[in-house]
């Protein structure tokens, strides 16, 4: 049996504890979720409304949850392909959706540059590499549309990608700077967490299941120790709205990763002593790899639609797979080289879009960062307490503008159709797992 213990936040200091929530509370603004997303509205409704009480509600331990689980990529540019590129129908689409990636980004080093958050941010960018050279495709031309968004973008090939990453399993690649960073998650996490201003009371192991409207206009969260009311309520629980009584077009991807002992002097100069990096591949099952700041090797190949949780057993043997993917790129790892192994969630919607909106009076909501969670989780937290609190900007209406989740069919057809088509995708991705 393999334990579910998460390497970013096994190696961050824990936050003090705070209690579950008991009996009845009152609030100016109730947030449920305590991640990227709920941590960064509660940092801005504070900003906006000194004065006011701020509650945030998590059903485990605030900032622990996907949000510090994932891989830790601060996406400012997405990697273009097919009508993304430059001269083609989607590149204006590509070109507005850039620019809310580079606001997420600089909104992420805003925060860790004005709080003070120690989590290991690079700034040196990260790779979009491939294994089978077919599959960057069109790559001086990926290259030009990133230049055109604003990148510091370089094709990569050979031997000159194998002295970046330290192994020879990557033929092609794109540095792709400029906006795109690196840091540790679960730090980040923490950081936002524990910089939170006296206003915002936290309450964790607080699992909220129902919303409910009074007779006074407000809104009554309730719990199975206690409720609080509140006027206004952001749900920021990326892609467990259910669990809130909320029916929205996003569902849930479980994903899986491995991290690794540092590496010894000897190993790491095997590598050629290269640089912390980053690796994306360019098929949505592909491979996410890091070498990290203290020369531990990440890696996440797995990600599936699943309705429960991994148990130990399940996981072990998507250990193997990472383990597997590990050794394609660098043949001297063995299984004794991991440290970690965990599971984590993802939010995702069929368009690629979130879902932001006020549901109703006072209720709004924003869900769906499809793998951009450090960015567009941190700028969906502003941009909602700001939306709820009756603000307008121009990057706030491009935001909505862009907000078309898509539509899902109902289960059991949609959990059909997600699980044969990450199948299929896993097919596709094949030479890059």
């Amino acid at each position: 049996m393999t334990e579910n213990t998460c390497g970013w936040i096994a190696q961050t200091p824990p936050s003090a504890a705070q209690p579950p929530l008991h009996g009845r509370q009152t609030a100016d603004w109730l947030i449920i979720g305590g991640g990227f997303t709920g941590l960064s509205a509660a940092h801005t409704l504070a900003e906006l409304h000194p004065q006011a009480r701020i509650v945030i509600v998590d059903r485990q331990r605030a900032a622990q949850g996907s949000s510090a689980r994932n891989s830790g990529f601060v996406v400012a540019h997405e990697n273009p392909a097919g009508d993304d590129l430059l001269g083609r129908p989607g590149h204006d689409y590509y070109q507005a959706s850039t620019q809310i990636s580079r606001a997420a980004s600089e909104e992420v080093r805003r925060r860790v540059s004005s709080l003070g958050i120690a989590c290991d941010l690079q700034e040196q960018g990260y790779f979009f590499a491939v294994h089978d050279p077919a599959k960057l495709e069109d790559a001086a031309l990926r290259v030009q549309t990133l230049r055109n968004a604003g990148a510091d973008a370089l094709l990569l090939q050979g031997q000159a990608l194998s002295r970046c990453l330290g192994t020879e399993f990557y033929r092609a690649g794109i540095w792709c700077r400029g906006g795109n960073a690196l840091l540790q998650p679960a730090k980040y996490a923490k950081g936002l967490r524990d910089t939170l201003p006296e206003s915002v009371s936290v309450y964790e192991y607080t699992d909220i299941t129902a919303l409910t409207r009074l007779a006074n206009g407000n809104l009554s969260a309730s719990s199975a120790q206690g409720r609080v009311e509140a006027p206004q309520v952001l749900i920021c629980v990326g892609p467990f709205l259910p669990r809130v009584g909320v029916r929205e077009p996003v569902f849930p991807l479980e994903l899986s990763a491995s991290l690794t002992h540092p590496l010894s002097d000897e190993e790491f100069a095997r590598m050629g002593n290269p640089q912390p990096w980053g690796v994306l591949s360019t098929r949505p099952a592909g491979a996410t790899l890091r070498l990290t700041v203290d020369r531990r090797l990440l890696i996440r190949n797995t990600v599936e639609f699943r309705s429960r949780d991994l148990d130990g057993a399940a996981l072990g043997a998507r250990r193997q797979t990472h383990l597997r993917g590990l050794q394609r790129r660098f043949p001297w790892i063995t299984e004794q080289h991991f440290q970690y192994s965990w599971t984590g969630h993802l939010s995702a919607t069929r368009s690629g879009e979130p879902r932001f909106a006020r549901l109703e009076r006072g209720i709004h909501t924003v869900a769906g960062c499809n793998g951009s969670g450090v960015a567009r989780g941190t700028l969906w937290g502003r941009l909602l307490a700001e939306m709820a609190s009756g603000s307008q900007s121009p990057l706030l209406d491009n935001v909505l503008a862009q907000a078309e989740p898509g539509w899902l069919p109902p289960a059991p057809f949609f959990d059909i159709g997600a699980s044969v088509r990450l199948r299929y995708e896993a097919c596709r991705a094949k030479s890059e797992s």
